[in-house]
């Protein structure tokens, strides 16, 4: 039987890099590669499409818009790590629902969560399936992440010499207008888009993304144990120590929720990698489930 055939493009970014490295020992597929002075060459790169069964596209919003209309009338699957589909195409966030889950292995097109997001909406939307979050509610959340979320040019910044003010957490996105809200509010059926505050700090991979809702921690426990109860990369932590740190989860694909709080509000906090679970890791789970492979295969 012929393995499947996988096309990386825009392999040389920070996500494509990670995701070769993770793929390309893979046994069960074979992996195309580009020359790289062909990278740009849209002749070379619709071979790329025509001959694989799945690729995934590792590129700037528009360059993504692009390179799917390059794909057009090929054979190809699609996974897009870019925000330009996401609330266009099939949702690459199987562990929402077994519909979810579904869609994702039928589906010919999948966009990959954002980072920030897939912090958010593993939060929100069972809340707002379980009712204790209204739709017409306005949500506010706030968001740690390392600085590799940035892609090269902020990976530079910190890592050479840097400014005095690159030491100290910043918050951006100050306009309200985060590139991952449409998203945020459309998956989790929000009305209105949540009031969302990033803030990078001097680290390289993690996230962390919070919550605070007027509910008790009881009540929001157990509609989390209810809604992730047989997803193995999706961990619940009832109240934990008295700091939790965004970069826990680093190298790792697994995510988890801790819900703290008391008998009258929570605070709830999805701790994740934004290279992992926030992207590489989620591509390669649903690569594997368009597929066919056990959708574990590859994760860490």
């Amino acid at each position: 039987m012929n393995k499947p055939k996988v096309y990386i493009d825009g392999q040389a970014g920070t996500t494509g890099l990670q995701i070769y490295e993770r793929l390309k020992n893979r046994e069960d597929i074979e992996l195309l590669l580009i020359q790289k002075d062909k990278r740009k060459d849209n002749t070379e790169r619709r071979k790329m499409f025509e001959k694989a069964d799945l690729s995934i596209l590792c590129l700037p919003d528009q360059a993504a818009i692009e390179a799917a209309e390059l794909a057009k009338g090929t054979k190809t699957k699609l996974v897009d790590a870019s925000t330009a589909h996401r609330t266009q195409w099939t949702y690459g966030f199987p562990e929402l629902s077994k519909i979810h889950r579904q869609k994702i292995k039928e589906a010919d097109h999948v966009a990959n969560p954002g980072c920030h997001a897939t912090g958010f909406i593993s939060i929100v939307y069972p809340l707002v399936q379980a009712g204790l979050i209204q739709p017409d509610q306005i949500v506010h959340a706030f968001s740690l992440t390392g600085y590799s979320g940035g892609g090269k040019k902020m990976i530079s910044q910190y890592e050479n010499k840097k400014d005095e003010e690159l030491f100290a957490p910043r918050i951006y996105g100050l306009t309200m207008n985060h590139k991952h809200l449409p998203e945020m509010k459309k998956i989790c059926g929000l009305d209105k888009e949540p009031l969302f505050t990033p803030v990078v700090d001097d680290y390289f991979n993690g996230m962390l993304v919070s919550v605070q809702i007027s509910q008790s921690v009881q009540k929001v426990l157990a509609v989390f144990k209810e809604a992730y109860n047989d997803e193995p990369l999706i961990e619940i932590v009832e109240q934990s120590e008295n700091m939790l740190s965004a970069n826990e989860m680093k190298n790792s694909d697994h995510l988890k929720i801790y819900v703290n709080g008391n008998d009258h509000s929570s605070i709830i906090s999805a701790s994740f990698d934004n290279l992992g679970k926030g992207a590489c890791g989620a591509a390669i789970q649903n690569m594997n489930l368009m597929l066919g492979f056990p959708e574990m295969t590859g994760l860490r």
